[in-house]
């Protein structure tokens, strides 16, 4: 579901209806936002076992409460907003921070915020 932002027009993208036309053996990932995805409906799906599973990084309320049901749910996968981790992406992230205090301390910073 990634590559879009959060509006009104893709706020409960997927509710009720949709998790309905899905199959029993479904895994529903949502890395994109929480919001795009009914969190009351997905709970009902999970828990009620009309689709097989869920893969989820972002949430309605970030971060996931520690009593939050999905944490209970068998099945159900929560990570902490990290889906994007890679280890090419963070040699990338580490090498260009440390490129931007270098170019700082020398007077001549890099990649400036207009």
């Amino acid at each position: 579901m990634g590559g879009f932002g959060l509006s009104e027009r893709t706020r409960g993208l997927v509710g009720e209806r949709e998790l309905g036309l899905m199959k029993s053996t479904a895994i529903l990932v949502n890395t994109s936002r929480g919001p795009v995805v009914d969190e009351a409906a997905l709970l009902r799906a999970l828990a009620e076992k009309r689709i097989g599973s869920a893969a989820l990084d972002v949430f309605d309320r970030e971060p996931l409460p520690a009593d939050h049901p999905l944490r209970s749910l068998s099945n159900a996968v929560v990570t902490p907003h990290i889906g994007y981790v890679s280890r090419d992406l963070y040699e990338v992230f580490y090498r260009d921070a440390v490129e931007d205090i270098a170019a700082w301390n020398a007077g001549a910073p890099v990649r400036m915020l207009s």
